[in-house]
C-alpha cells in the first residue's frame, strides 16, 4: 500500500517587499535660483506574516499556493515626500502549526492561539533620498539609495492537532466509530485497515459538566516510530494531547499484545509520550469474544496502574460513562504551553564578514552587508559611486581584493552588480 498523504505538512516560500527607492530632487522655488536638496526617501517594503485562523483545520490550501509575496514600498518624491510603506501579506494557518526554517530545520514558532501572528520575512528598508545626505560640507548632494531587498526564505509548516484527547489504537480498533458516537464528527468508517488517513476532530459534551476536543488519529502499526505506514504523521499529533484514550480491539486474538506494541512505538518516538496519562478501553463489548476477554484485559491493565474500561462504540454501551471519566481526568490535567510563547519577528542573520573568491571571469565578493550596499547604490550617479568606494574601503574590502591579487580592469561581482576595478 502506498503511503497516504496527510494534509498536515507544507513547504512555502515567503518574500517580503523591497524598499522603495530614494530620489534626487531639488527645490524649485521662485526667486531661489539654487534650491536645496528635496528628494524624499522610499517607503519600507511590506512584511510577510503567518497568523492563526481558527476556521482552518488543515494545511491543504497550500497545495494550491506556495509562494507569498508582500508589496514593495513606493519611491520617494520631491518636496521631501517619503514613499508609502508596502502592504503586508498575511498567510493564514490553522492553530497548532509549527513553523521551521526549511533550510536549517530551526524551530521558528509554535502557533497555538487564534490571532497569534509572527513576521517571517521583514520588508526591506526604503532607500534614502538626497535630502538625507545633505551636510554642512555637502549642501547639494546628487546621491540617493535604492530600497533594500526584502527578506525571503523557504518555510516548512507542520500541523500538530490541538486536541485534548487523542484516540490511539491499532487500525480497526473502533476509534472512528467511538468518535462518531459521542460527537458531531463524521469520520470515514469501514472495516479495513487504514480507514482513517486524516485526523478527525470532534467536540464531546458531557451534560453541563465537561466539554473537550477529541481526535481520531490514524492507526498505528509496528515500525511507526521509524516512519513506517503513517508513522511520524500520527505520532506528531499525539504530542499535543493531554490524555490518550487507548482503544483495544475486543475481536483481536491478543488485545494485550497490541497494547504493548503501541506503547513501545510511543516510547521509541518520544519517551514522554509513553508516560502521558492513558485510559485503556476494550471496545466491541457487543461481541461474545470481547466479553470473554474483558476480565483478563481489565486485570492486566489495572496491574500496570492504568484505568481500564470496556465499551461498545457500535451500540453505545457504556460510552457516556467513559466520556464522563475522560472529562473528570482532563479537569485535573494542565494545558500544554506553546513551545514559543512570545510573538517574535524573525530576521535573517546578518554578518559583517565577507569572502572573496576568484572566478573564471573575475572576482566574486560575498557578504550580507556588502551585497546590501551594492544593491542600494545608484551606480549611475558620481556622488553615489564615491560614497560606495569610501564604504568598501572602510569595510576592508578594497585592501582584501588587493591582497588577493586583483588587477586594473578586472571585473568584480557583488551580488547582481558588475564593477570594473580602477583603484
Amino acid at each position: 500500500m502506498s503511503n497516504p498523504m496527510l494534509f498536515d505538512e507544507a513547504k512555502i516560500h515567503v518574500k517580503a517587499g523591497d524598499g522603495g527607492n530614494g530620489i534626487i530632487a531639488f527645490r524649485r522655488e521662485k526667486y531661489v535660483p539654487r534650491g536645496g536638496p528635496a528628494g524624499g526617501s522610499g517607503g519600507d517594503g511590506g512584511d510577510v506574516a503567518l497568523e492563526v485562523n481558527p476556521h482552518l483545520n488543515t494545511l491543504i490550501h497550500f497545495q494550491k499556493q506556495v509562494h507569498f509575496k508582500a508589496m514593495r514600498g513606493t519611491h520617494g518624491r520631491g518636496k521631501n515626500q517619503t514613499g508609502a510603506r508596502g502592504d503586508d501579506t498575511i498567510v493564514w494557518v490553522p492553530a497548532g502549526t509549527v513553523v521551521r526554517d526549511a533550510d536549517t530545520g530551526a524551530l521558528l514558532a509554535d502557533l497555538t492561539e487564534p490571532g497569534q501572528r509572527i513576521i517571517v520575512a521583514q520588508g526591506g528598508k526604503g532607500g534614502r533620498g538626497n535630502a538625507s545626505f545633505a551636510s554642512s560640507t555637502h549642501q547639494t548632494p546628487r546621491l540617493a539609495e535604492r530600497g533594500a531587498p526584502g527578506e525571503e526564505r523557504w518555510l516548512r509548516l507542520e500541523l500538530k492537532l490541538l486536541a485534548d484527547v487523542g484516540l490511539i489504537g491499532m487500525p480497526n480498533a473502533g476509534k472512528s466509530t467511538l468518535l462518531a458516537a459521542v460527537s458531531a464528527a463524521r469520520p470515514k468508517i469501514a472495516d479495513y485497515p487504514f480507514t482513517t488517513l486524516q485526523p478527525s476532530l470532534g467536540v464531546v459534551t458531557v451534560g453541563d459538566e465537561y466539554d473537550f476536543v477529541m481526535a481520531d488519529l490514524p492507526g498505528l502499526i509496528e515500525g511507526a516510530h521509524a516512519g513506517a505506514g503513517l508513522g511520524h504523521q500520527f505520532l506528531r499529533h499525539v504530542e499535543r494531547t493531554r490524555l490518550l484514550l487507548h482503544l483495544l480491539d475486543g475481536a483481536a486474538d491478543d488485545p494485550l499484545r497490541h497494547f504493548e506494541q503501541i506503547n513501545q512505538e510511543l516510547r521509541l518516538f518520544n519517551p514522554a509520550l509513553a508516560s502521558r496519562p492513558q485510559i485503556v478501553v476494550l471496545n466491541k463489548l457487543d461481541l461474545p469474544q470481547a466479553r470473554a476477554t474483558w476480565p483478563q484485559v481489565q486485570a492486566a491493565i489495572q496491574a500496570r496502574g492504568l484505568p481500564a474500561n470496556a465499551v461498545s462504540a457500535a451500540t453505545g454501551e457504556r460510552t457516556w460513562e467513559l466520556m464522563a471519566q475522560v472529562g473528570h481526568m482532563l479537569s485535573s490535567l494542565p494545558r500544554p504551553k506553546p513551545i514559543i510563547e512570545e510573538i517574535p519577528t524573525f530576521r535573517l542573520e546578518e554578518s559583517p564578514e565577507f569572502t572573496i573568491e576568484r572566478e573564471r571571469d573575475g572576482w566574486r565578493v560575498r557578504g550580507e552587508r556588502v551585497e546590501l550596499l551594492a544593491a542600494q547604490t545608484m551606480w549611475e550617479y558620481h556622488d553615489a559611486v564615491q560614497r560606495a568606494g569610501r564604504l568598501l574601503e572602510a569595510m576592508g574590502i578594497v585592501d582584501a581584493l588587493r591582497q588577493a591579487g586583483v588587477q586594473p580592469d578586472d571585473t568584480v561581482y557583488i551580488g547582481d552588480v558588475e564593477l570594473e576595478w580602477v583603484w
